[in-house]
């Protein structure tokens, strides 16, 4: 049999999206008449089903061994594409996939002539990387139907109920005495007024009915061996003792810290500047009268943004520039419980930006309609606080009024303060889960892959992701039981095959690729008598940040080697005729 290839290449004109800003008919002309080629093709959407099965027909026909599609992102179509190779068993492994759209027309719209011509450059190199695929076998492994929750908040409890209900075994790890985190020191929560004490009572309750759900409590995670599907994991307890335990997952649900001000920051540290959390144990304690330090409280000033979409040109140092999505909404409801206790007190909310946004409006509608009074202020003129004579005032510029200058007395004044990571380094450095530059962790992709990790059978869910409010914490936290869930129940995981490969006859196990690769995917063990390293392939990414550092060039990605690279490299150097 001859040891050349049989090539099938498709370019996608996507509906005008590729065809408007590059040449399609030239690209597929200058690809046409390569030795391995065996079809070249112009399709107007590649991704639909007829155009797909069309695909399948081809390859099945021709006994095509190779695939090259020249759409958009892999991001959105890789596994579309994978899967026709599957139907018409190709291996899919042999199957690259060429950004046209998002690398190629979008880039270059004002240029047809050189838009076509790094077309013509992308697809010959997706071709020379085809040429030398082989096929390859995803790595699998078997599951254990456990999964540990770390944290018993809203969100970790609800994992957990959900995890049991469907069969699976759960460990809940908390490293505080009692659960429920902020959530159990709060009386009345937006938007139905349930009681957020009550709502981890019920919670905590529905846990206890579960044999299946175990509960840590002032416990942490001391380390984490093995990798996604059988992980091997100790806790250590208040007393000191350890205990060992197997899990196919583990989920992340470690809550938030509440922002503290710095000294001074909105008169913060004189008597009677309090941050929300503290105004709202203080409401939901009261009973027919609002006071503090023993006064009877009549005018309140609420700042918003504390700690939240603060500026980088300030003096701040690591500022947080990111909105908590929840302030605006808890402090109009607060504002509203206010009310429900004394509806004589005046409340005045300095705002930048109102963001009650979806059902959340009518909170603020609701806070408008009972003695708040609601006044803009601009980025560049923030209020200010003083005290004089013991009392305390507020001035602030309506930016909704022209600029002028309000000064308001006040009783009272509350700091909306935002969220904050919660401090973690112990857990972020056992797990290794990566921190994004906001402090808190951080997912795959925002949209596509939400509450998934780069290190597979790790999850985030609720406010360790982000700052959310309690029902968007609670989604986020169904959404890491079904992936995790989706792991298990089957019995077994499989892995994406592209891993890095030792050649152990050029490895002399000098320990560079050890100390370089962030999930200790790299190992010592000896290879006739001599020792050299091997690869974990269920702890391997293919990051391939071993490659440059091992000295030997003995370590190769499967799926991208060298070879390769370099056919990639030689064509895009090349001049397009």
């Amino acid at each position: 049999m001859s040891d050349k290839r049989r090539i099938g290449v498709y370019t996608c004109h996507c509906g005008g999206n590729i065809s408007d800003y590059v040449d399609v008919e030239q690209v597929r002309d200058a690809v046409k008449d390569d030795e391995e080629v065996i079809i070249s093709k112009n399709v107007m959407f590649a991704c639909s089903d007829a155009t797909q099965q069309e695909m399948i027909e081809d390859i099945e026909r021709e006994k095509l061994d190779g695939l090259v599609v020249a759409s958009c992102s892999p991001t959105l179509h890789l596994q579309t594409f994978k899967a026709v190779a599957q139907r018409a068993n190709l291996n899919p492994y042999q199957y690259t996939q060429v950004n046209l759209r998002e690398q190629c027309s979008w880039t270059h719209r004002s240029n047809i002539e050189k838009a076509t011509e790094k077309g013509v450059k992308l697809v010959k190199a997706g071709i020379a990387r085809t040429r030398l695929t082989e096929p390859l076998t995803n790595i699998r492994i078997e599951t254990k139907p456990k999964t540990l929750v770390i944290g018993a908040g809203v969100a970790g409890l609800r994992a957990a109920l959900a995890l049991a209900d469907l069969g699976l075994a759960v460990f809940i790890v908390e490293k505080e005495s009692e659960v429920g985190g902020w959530t159990r020191k709060w009386g009345k929560m937006f938007p139905n007024n349930r009681s957020g004490n009550d709502t981890i009572k019920y919670l905590l309750d529905q846990v206890k009915q579960r044999e299946n759900i175990t509960l840590f409590t002032d416990t942490e995670l001391i380390e984490k061996g093995g990798n996604v599907g059988d992980f091997s994991i100790k806790i250590r307890m208040k007393e000191g003792e350890t205990v060992s335990l197997d899990v196919g997952a583990i989920i992340v649900a470690t809550g938030f810290d509440s922002y503290e001000p710095f000294d001074g920051e909105y008169g913060y540290g004189l008597s009677g500047v309090v941050t929300l959390p503290q105004f709202k144990e203080m409401v939901d304690k009261s009973n027919g009268s609002l006071n503090f330090n023993g006064h009877l409280i009549k005018n309140i000033a609420y700042i918003y943004c504390v700690g939240s979409r603060q500026s980088e040109d300030g003096d701040i140092e690591n500022p947080n520039l990111y909105c908590s999505r929840y302030c605006c909404s808890a402090a109009v409801h607060t504002a509203s419980c206010v009310a429900e206790v004394d509806s004589d007190i005046n409340q005045y909310h300095l705002y930048r930006d109102m963001r009650t946004y979806g059902k959340y409006e009518t909170l603020f509608k609701n806070a408008g309609e009972k003695k708040s009074l609601f006044i803009r202020f601009d980025d560049e003129s923030l209020p200010e606080v003083e005290e004089s004579n013991g009392a305390l005032i507020v001035r602030v510029n309506d930016a909704l009024d022209g600029g002028e200058e309000i000064e308001i007395g006040v009783d009272l004044i509350v700091l909306v303060t935002g969220m904050t990571p919660r401090e973690n380094d112990n857990l972020t450095n056992v797990l290794k889960i990566p921190v994004g530059l906001d402090g808190f962790y951080n997912e795959i992709h925002p949209k596509l892959r939400p509450v998934e990790t780069v290190v597979d059978g790790v999850f985030i869910a609720g406010v360790s992701q982000g700052p959310k409010t309690l029902a968007e914490s609670v989604t986020s936290s169904l959404s890491a039981v079904s992936k995790s869930a989706a792991l298990l129940m089957k019995g077994y995981v499989d892995l994406e095959p592209f891993i890095a490969e030792v050649n152990t006859d050029k490895c002399t196990w000098c320990g560079e690729c050890e100390k370089s690769c962030p999930y200790g995917a790299v190992e010592k063990v000896i290879c006739d008598t001599k020792e050299v390293a091997a690869i974990i392939p269920a702890l391997c990414k293919g990051g391939g940040v071993c490659i440059p550092d091992c000295p030997e060039n003995a370590i190769e990605i499967k799926g991208y080697t060298d070879q390769q690279i370099k056919s990639m490299i030689d064509v895009l150097a090349k001049e397009v005729a």
